[in-house]
């Protein structure tokens, strides 16, 4: 008999035990793994970029910028590339079906962030063949259904066109798919030209601006100079990078990084309270058996180490449950609503298996140790 053999022997001597305590684990890294998910979803830790700058209006996201600005931030040494776009939020059947829309200059998208949303010339050609054409992100089509050359029809909540109706009417150009998995493709590209001409308010201004720097150029720095440029001027700007925009704006509703570190907490230890007293009474069960092994000539340390691993065990089967369920509902749901399931995710993961499986087997383990010979025969 090997050791797996007996590590599994022992830990499956009460199915129904064992069973549960797995059940506990693997709902415990469920929730682990869909909470974390979330937060790199939601705060773009994985896709967004400290280097991409947005250059807002310093009073707040609802307040637009002229799009004068776009020459002098042009202008800076060290900027490679701006973009600029403005934004329509509305929706299409329902209300609840919420449709965002960025209208931007298609060309200076390309090259701005471009590579990060996945465009290629040919999409951004087939974007420009007409003014209502519109890319649709990968995400957004398979939540809607929508196809190529299909036509759409959004609602808009706030901004109005010239004939006094909000339904702007788009046509399906293209599809873009993101550079990877955990890039934002939940929204609609439209052009800025086209939105900018029949709306009746804020013509030409835009919500924001993004810059790209010149290689081996300081983002900080450059957002200082950027914010300077316009310290004195009607609209002051606040310029930040991507990733910082992203975690600013949901700290407006809460730290959705405390939050879930308190559930994820609460949820780890009423785990090792679970599995831990679990695995004593365990323990305590075999206590004839542990002094037979000693007997036959089973160290102390060998006994130890069989009892760590058979927590060990009931850890792997069941973490590795529970983040393989959180896989798949990233995989099924993660791109409508937000959920990213990393690399990164699944490597911190391993090691919280590993280091609570030691925790938890400590305490049973030393009790292992401690048990004498002669009080182990007297249990029977």
């Amino acid at each position: 008999m090997t050791v797996f053999d007996l590590v599994r022997k022992s830990a499956w001597r009460k199915p129904l035990r064992t069973t549960l305590l797995m059940i506990s684990v693997a709902t415990a890294f469920l929730i682990y793994g869909l909470t974390t998910s979330f937060v790199d979803g939601s705060q773009g830790s994985s896709a967004a970029s400290d280097d991409i700058l947005g250059v807002m209006s310093q009073a707040g996201r609802t307040q637009p910028l002229p799009i004068s600005y776009l020459n002098r931030i042009t202008a800076e040494p060290d900027v490679a590339a701006v973009g600029y776009m403005s934004r329509l939020r509305g929706f299409a059947t329902v209300e609840k079906n919420i449709i965002p829309v960025s209208a931007v200059d298609p060309r200076r998208l390309l090259s701005s962030n471009g590579k990060e949303l996945g465009l290629t010339s040919d999409l951004i050609g087939a974007l420009g063949k007409d003014r209502s054409t519109v890319l649709v992100g990968r995400a957004l089509a398979d939540a809607q259904g929508w196809t190529v050359g299909q036509r759409i029809t959004v609602t808009s909540f706030d901004t109005a066109k010239q004939d006094g109706s909000r339904d702007w009417a788009f046509e399906i150009a293209g599809i873009f798919e993101g550079e990877n998995a955990s890039t934002d493709t939940y929204f609609v590209i439209a052009q800025y030209d086209y939105v900018n001409a029949l709306r009746t308010r804020n013509k030409d201004t835009v919500d924001a601006f993004i810059v790209r720097p010149q290689p081996n150029i300081s983002a900080g720095e450059l957002a200082s100079r950027i914010d300077q440029l316009f310290a004195n001027s009607a609209a002051p700007t606040q310029t930040r990078s991507e990733k910082q925009f992203l975690e600013a704006f949901l700290r407006q509703y809460a730290d959705i990084g405390l939050i879930v570190n308190m559930v994820v907490g609460a949820a780890f230890v009423t785990l090792l309270m679970i599995v831990g007293n679990t695995m004593v009474f365990a323990v305590r069960e075999r206590t004839f058996e542990i002094g037979l092994l000693k007997t036959l000539g089973f160290s102390g340390s060998w006994i130890m180490a069989l009892i760590l691993c058979e927590t060990l065990l009931i850890f792997l089967v069941g973490g590795a449950t529970g983040l393989l369920l959180a896989l798949l509902a990233t995989r099924i749901t993660g791109p409508a609503i937000g959920l990213v399931f990393s690399s990164v995710i699944f490597a911190k993961a391993l090691g919280m298996i590993v280091l609570l499986a030691l925790v938890t087997g400590a305490l049973p383990a030393l009790n292992a140790l401690r048990i004498p010979i002669t009080s182990a025969f007297r249990t029977r």
